[in-house]
């Protein structure tokens, strides 16, 4: 293999395609409560233009990473953002609340293509703690992108209406494919043939067996759901209960992005040292410390933006310090399929995610508490599945040995 074929690409175009997919979800989150006006629809329904965009990623991330293990990661990255462009176009112009979520849920089919092609790329060209080391400086310069797009989000909300942050990343997204077009190169030297259903279920079905794989996807699919909670019960409090304006959620969500660049930091410069197995752990167990803080001023009577987003800082950390380890641990533990291992998590990651959402609208009141309860739920399922994840020994790259053998 050529030096020149496993040249590790530009660090700034995963960030790009990487952080579509979040930029999409976030820059959208201000005028979700707006909607039930506009369309003049419940926020039930509103909310499934978030809920189902995380389900056409995650079923969009179990097709992207077989389809890349057999063409390659750049055909099939291109077709991805070229879906996604088409997607926010057709939110943009949606005359209907149905209409929007469509174009939601396309607009997700297409954005996940640089989540799962990001991950595998990484994993193409390092090992395991330098894959993590990678990923944890990627996903740290990637958090300004949804750090500031919520904040654009409730201003272009406030200025234009809801249909400008859809022109806004169809923009980005256009910009990013032609990057794409003229700089971005293969990764992937090592094809496997195209499976099929009953093979991409094989492929599956061998990475759920093992219990290395699925306690760190398990793992880092509930870290997840603990931001994701957040981001469906957030906008609510905020707009509808404390009558705060979608430019201040959008400004104070910057603090949130904040805290997950500093675990992120912390990952990246500690990943090798301290290895990933530990910073996985450091991570769940810096999320459960701030779900408490924040379940604790609620218990107390604080019902206030400070009493949400400051404990929601702690919690951002944690996502950030343990996130990237556990993506570079699962996607490790079968380097041969590490498309599809990328897919998989990324499916576990959004279908958990939206289970959250769903939970949090169902249970939504008059306080933070409900959106603290599916939280807390989440982040004690992670601890569990930590423990999965290490109740197997691996060889020092990551990877497991095959059943019977003594390695």
């Amino acid at each position: 293999m050529p030096p020149a074929a496993v040249r590790p690409p530009p660090i700034a175009i995963l960030i790009a395609i990487t952080a579509i997919g979040p930029l999409a979800l976030n820059i959208f989150l201000p005028s979700l409560p707006g909607l039930v006006r506009v369309f003049h629809t419940d926020y039930g329904t509103a909310q499934l233009a978030l809920t189902l965009y995380l389900v056409g990623i995650a079923f969009g991330q179990l097709i992207y990473g077989p389809l890349s293990d057999r063409f390659g990661r750049r055909p099939v990255l291109l077709a991805g953002l070229g879906v996604f462009v088409i997607g926010s176009l057709l939110a943009a112009l949606a005359p209907s609340i149905g209409l929007l979520i469509g174009g939601r849920v396309v607009q997700a089919l297409g954005g996940c293509a640089g989540m799962v092609l990001g991950r595998a790329i990484v994993r193409d060209v390092y090992e395991r703690d330098k894959a993590a080391s990678t990923l944890a400086y990627i996903t740290m310069a990637m958090a300004v992108a949804p750090a500031l797009a919520p904040a654009i989000g409730g201003f272009l909300d406030v200025w234009f209406g809801w249909q400008a942050s859809f022109l806004f990343v169809l923009a980005f997204g256009a910009v990013v494919w032609v990057w794409c077009l003229a700089s971005a190169r293969e990764t992937n030297f090592q094809r496997q043939p195209l499976p099929g259903l009953r093979g991409m279920a094989m492929g599956y079905g061998e990475l759920l067996r093992s219990p290395v794989f699925l306690g760190y996807a398990l793992n880092t699919a509930f870290t997840t759901a603990v931001f994701f909670a957040f981001l469906a019960g957030a906008p609510y409090i905020m707009i509808e209960l404390l009558k705060r304006p979608a430019s201040e959620y959008g400004a104070l969500f910057i603090l949130v992005s904040a805290g997950y660049a500093l675990g992120n930091f912390i990952a990246a410069r500690l990943a090798v040292k301290v290895g990933a197995r530990r910073l996985v752990l450091a991570g769940s167990l810096v999320n459960l410390t701030g779900v408490l803080v924040m379940g604790g001023l609620g218990l107390a009577g604080e019902f206030s933006a400070s009493s949400i987003f400051l404990p929601m800082c702690i919690v951002a950390a944690g996502n950030g310090l343990g996130m990237p380890n556990g993506i570079a641990a699962a996607i490790s533990v079968n380097p041969r399929l590490a498309g599809s291992a990328s897919g998989l998590l990324g499916f576990l990651q959004m279908s958990v995610g939206a289970v959250s959402t769903v939970a949090v609208g169902f249970l939504k009141g008059d306080d933070q508490m409900a959106m603290v309860a599916v939280m807390m739920v989440a982040v004690l399922l992670s601890l569990l599945a930590y423990g999965l994840a290490v109740s197997v020994r691996v060889r020092a790259d990551g990877t497991v040995p095959a059943p019977g053998t003594t390695d």
